[in-house]
């Protein structure tokens, strides 16, 4: 018997032969599917339009905020701003009044208005077979040609810088789905908190992206969603064929987001952490990005480096050099499996 898959992203080996077995060559693909590849770019002269999509599955709460703002981050690791949105919009059966659609629409309507993005289309259905609602968005922006930024063009000897810290996006979902079990190891004080880490310190990194290329000289930039930092790490690494050299005491982790892992029981680093931004960069303008996030308020922290290698992630452990673990199932999977929302 064949094993069932489990919750979250497929596993990369399965991935990438879905991959080599697609027809993914074209006269404008510039970049088209890859492990760690966060979106297409299509080329039209010296303008590039750069394409993704993304589904919302495990939030419910604030699930229009989320669909607009995850799929801008992938957006705005390229160096674009995101620009025009479509969006399928699959709605529970037995679930769905005209109230609650009226209600995810204006999430994401606002969300839109917002970042200055133009809904250009989209479908919605009430669906057989949900529970939940779920919301897949296809989004698009626009970049100069010698502009752009892909995941795959870090180069040995950059610096590895990390934004805000992680998980937020999991503090955020597990705080709004979980609250019952968090009542009795937080004050409703701190719940709330980390409810709204959804928008304090944010799961958007579209300011975080700006700031850092108009700063300096950006390589690449990932954007940590499922299997949290270390997955967009070792995915960053096979993008660009390259080995990281990372000190994990150096990831910022908010005490909050901390405490809300250890009551789950989960890796922080494996957590799903939308509202991070990884980054190479060049030596020369490492100062100068950091700088440029910190006066804007954006914790920002040098992680490792990029070195000479094969492409995986290694740390230092007692002097010995190792593989940073890999989460190719999302450590919060198993508390979708555990309990309920609610």
């Amino acid at each position: 018997m064949n094993p069932v898959l489990p919750v979250g992203k497929l596993p990369p080996e399965l991935l990438e032969k879905i991959i080599r077995s697609a027809p993914t060559a074209g006269p404008r693909v510039l970049l088209g599917p890859g492990i760690g590849l966060d979106c297409a770019v299509l080329e039209f002269g010296e303008t590039c339009l750069v394409l993704k999509t993304e589904p919302i599955t495990f939030a419910s709460e604030e699930i229009g905020w989320y669909a607009v703002q995850i799929a801008a981050n992938d957006i705005a690791t390229t160096g674009a701003r995101p620009a025009w949105a479509m969006f399928t919009v699959l709605l529970p059966e037995g679930k769905t009044s005209e109230e609650s659609v009226t209600a995810l629409s204006m999430q994401v309507t606002g969300a839109c208005r917002a970042a200055g993005i133009t809904l250009i289309g989209g479908h919605t259905e009430v669906t057989h077979g949900l529970d939940r609602p779920i919301i897949v968005t296809t989004m698009l922006g626009e970049i100069q040609r010698d502009k752009l930024v892909t995941p795959d063009q870090a180069q040995p000897g950059d610096i590895l810088i990390l934004t805000k810290g992680v998980p937020i996006e999991a503090t955020a979902l597990l705080a709004r789905e979980f609250p019952a079990v968090l009542k009795d190891h937080l004050t409703p004080e701190e719940i709330l908190a980390a409810q709204n880490y959804l928008f304090t310190p944010g799961i958007s990194v579209l300011e975080d992206a700006q700031i850092a290329v108009q700063a300096g000289s950006v390589t690449a930039m990932h954007d940590p969603t499922e299997g949290g930092v270390a997955t967009a790490l070792w995915e960053m690494a096979q993008a660009c064929q390259h080995t990281f050299h990372i000190d994990p005491t150096r990831i910022p982790i908010p005490p909050l987001s901390a405490r809300i892992c250890e009551i789950f029981g989960l890796d922080p680093l494996g957590t799903i952490a939308s509202g991070a931004l990884l980054l190479a960069v060049k030596p020369a303008s490492k100062g100068a990005i950091l700088s440029g996030l910190n006066a804007a308020g954006i914790l920002a922290a040098e992680i490792g480096v990029v070195a000479d290698g094969a492409a995986e992630v290694l740390v230092n452990q007692k002097g010995e050099m190792r593989p940073l673990p890999r989460f190719d199932r999302d450590e919060i999977g198993r508390v979708y499996q555990q309990n309920q929302p609610g």
